[in-house]
């Protein structure tokens, strides 16, 4: 039998014993994505096991090692890639540490699934709480290089209620660096005060620098057509040469933008350091490369007993996208990646995914690596009643929280691509990868209010006691 150190030392992801009875044999194994198990292993009986004294000394000093890694939160260290990366060129030289990782896998029991069909979720909403979600897994790359080049304070752009703007608030101001947002809102608001709502109210709260920009300028700066406006059936082009013409004027819109605020504090005397727009560049897209080398290991872990067949995966600026389908590709996991996008469209992607994996030297076709679909529905961070009943419906059976623009969107297009396509899924295993962005469900209150009336006042009967100072007001 096991000791209690050798327990102890195993990797914190994998090897939590929890008794599962098998259909065979009726044996007990080890569980290894523990989280959301119902059981625990009981030590309450002495344990013993057949090791030598130097060899219980050495499990000592490696759980004392282990101790000292606890202290690794926000430490930059140097950065080794995946084997199967090491092609890849250029390699970030170190990385951060700024994630709660790895994020556990558990199964997710969504209802009305093909035949034979399993879904898993991995919780990147739970890779922290200030800074929860994706972007925390691009931040760590980007924020090492910041801090080599001897920035001292970041420049970043998005919309009003931008999951990585609220993340590289909280992550600049984590490691010293003050953060300047540009974010995008209605003209009808831009001269007003953005309020405490959702991401806002966080990046306030830690002192960043907001400054708004009406969508309307937001499209103009770099002669842009505002692409929620527009319509491809509008355009007298093809699809294909608008959205990489429409690529091209975004990049310079928010070049402009950026460059002008760096300009300005350059001027100052400052050394600002530009983010792009949901960190998505090709550092940015290490992240989820790293990502993959994650999910490998928690595989690995179950013995051969799972092996997942698709990712799928909201898409709102890209890196995402293309560090799980370059991963996966390169790696041994080979599972197809599935893209639901929120803003733009498949081919925009398609193109802008090509750019990031050609910026790494990949040497590889973004058509053949990943499966993009249009998951948009009414404009980005807009939802249709339907929209939101999902959500709703799948915190009720699952209990998991979607939030409304990313992994709300994304689910929602797996669930009914699944209802149109049966056979397409049926008997796979599909991991689900939850982006987090619960903050910007406060954002959507009234428009949610109408789901959730299951509430009512108490009735306590006229014969239960009453008595002033009986109840403890805590």
């Amino acid at each position: 039998m096991l000791c209690y150190g050798c327990l102890n030392s195993s990797p914190k992801y994998s090897y939590i014993p929890s008794p599962i009875i098998s259909n065979k044999n009726k044996n007990l194994f080890f569980k290894t994505f523990p989280f959301l198990s119902t059981h625990k292993p009981n030590f309450t009986s002495p344990l013993s096991c057949s090791h030598s004294l130097s060899q219980k000394m050495d499990l000592d000093n490696k759980k004392d090692q282990e101790s000292t890694s606890l202290f690794d939160f926000l430490s930059r260290k140097a950065y080794a890639p995946p084997s199967w990366a090491s092609l890849l060129n250029p390699i970030p030289s170190h990385i951060f540490s700024l994630g709660h990782l790895p994020t556990p896998i558990h199964k997710w029991n969504l209802p009305n699934l093909p035949a034979n069909t399993e879904v898993y979720l991995k919780r990147d909403d739970l890779s922290g709480m200030q800074m929860s979600g994706n972007k925390v897994r691009k931040l760590e790359f980007l924020m090492a290089d910041a801090v080599a080049q001897g920035a001292d304070c970041i420049i970043t752009i998005g919309g009003i209620q931008s999951n990585h703007c609220r993340a590289t608030a909280v992550a600049a101001k984590y490691l010293n660096l003050d953060c300047y947002l540009i974010l995008r809102t209605s003209k009808v608001v831009v001269d007003k005060d953005p309020g405490l709502t959702g991401n806002l109210l966080v990046e306030r709260l830690v002192g960043a620098n907001v400054q708004l920009i009406s969508k309307e300028e937001y499209a103009q700066i770099g002669s842009v057509v505002f692409m929620e406006e527009v319509t491809l059936h509008e355009i007298p082009f093809s699809a294909k040469i608008f959205t990489t013409c429409l690529h091209l004027l975004i990049s310079v819109s928010l070049k402009n933008l950026t460059n002008d605020l760096k300009e300005k504090l350059v001027k100052e005397g400052r050394k600002p350091y530009v983010i792009p727009v949901g960190g998505s560049n090709s550092l940015g897209t290490w992240g989820y490369i790293e990502a993959i080398r994650e999910i490998e290991q928690q595989v690995q872990a179950t013995a051969g007993r799972i092996k997942f067949d698709d990712i799928v995966v909201a898409c709102g600026s890209g890196a995402t996208i293309a560090g799980l389908s370059l991963g996966s590709w390169l790696g041994t996991l080979k599972a197809k990646v599935h893209a639901f996008a929120v803003c733009d469209d498949p081919d925009y992607f398609y193109n802008f995914v090509q750019d990031l994996i050609d910026g790494l030297k990949a040497g590889v076709d973004s058509h053949d690596i990943v499966n993009i679909q249009n998951a948009k529905g009414l404009g980005y961070a807009i939802n249709t009643s339907e929209e939101l009943k999902f959500v709703k419906q799948i915190a009720t059976t699952t209990g998991v929280v979607l939030d409304p623009v990313y992994s709300g969107k994304a689910a929602y297009g797996m669930m009914n691509d699944m209802a149109e396509n049966p056979k397409n899924w049926e008997g796979r295993k599909v991991l689900f990868i939850h982006t987090g962005g619960l903050l910007g469900l406060f954002d959507k209150v009234d428009q949610m209010s109408s789901l959730v009336e299951n509430w009512g006042r108490m009735e306590v009967h006229e014969s239960v006691p009453r008595k002033d100072g009986t109840g403890k007001m805590f």
